[in-house]
């Protein structure tokens, strides 16, 4: 089971921790436009998933807006999406605001289907803890981070090099 804190405080998180090598879980999130988005919707891309507590915070803004900013190097069978609690309303504003428009924001508020299937939900907080997944397009997972306390940054480097592995 998959250990961290928020803010030093130990949360829980139920659901299945996730592997290397495991077949991805399926989930449904929602779309800005709040239609049902599933990881079929992206089959055959390779996906770097970044999961943020919620990204009107500094650390979230930040991870997102890095990932966002890699996403144009990371060639056109890639997808990149930012999952949060945030209410879709809520997260298609700070694409706006940010001008982020490389990455796909996808709200899991509504059945935290997301949060259970990666084990990433803060039970506490009702909120997803900051982690990174990379799957690849025959939906294996090939990277996984639960970064162990909420409020740091996740480990860019050791994603985007473990992307390149994935599309080379």
């Amino acid at each position: 089971m998959v250990q961290v804190t928020f803010k030093q405080n130990p949360v829980t998180l139920p659901g299945h921790e996730v592997k290397v090598g495991d077949q991805a879980p399926d989930f449904t999130v929602l779309a800005n436009d709040l239609s049902p988005v599933t990881l079929n919707d992206t089959a055959g891309k390779i996906r770097l998933i970044s999961v943020v507590p919620s990204l009107d915070t500094g650390v979230c803004s930040d991870q997102t807006q890095r990932f966002s900013k890699e996403a144009e190097s990371l060639g056109d069978n890639v997808e990149v999406l930012a999952i949060s609690c945030d209410l879709p309303f809520a997260q298609k504003r700070w694409t706006e605001v940010n001008n982020v428009n490389t990455i796909t924001t996808l709200s899991d508020h509504r059945d935290l289907s997301f949060g259970e299937a990666y084990g990433v939900t803060m039970q506490e907080l009702r909120l997803l803890a900051r982690s990174v997944f990379i799957i690849d397009e025959n939906d294996k997972v090939r990277y996984v981070e639960y970064v162990p306390e909420g409020t740091d940054h996740p480990n860019y480097d050791k994603a985007l090099e473990a992307m390149k592995e994935v599309t080379n």
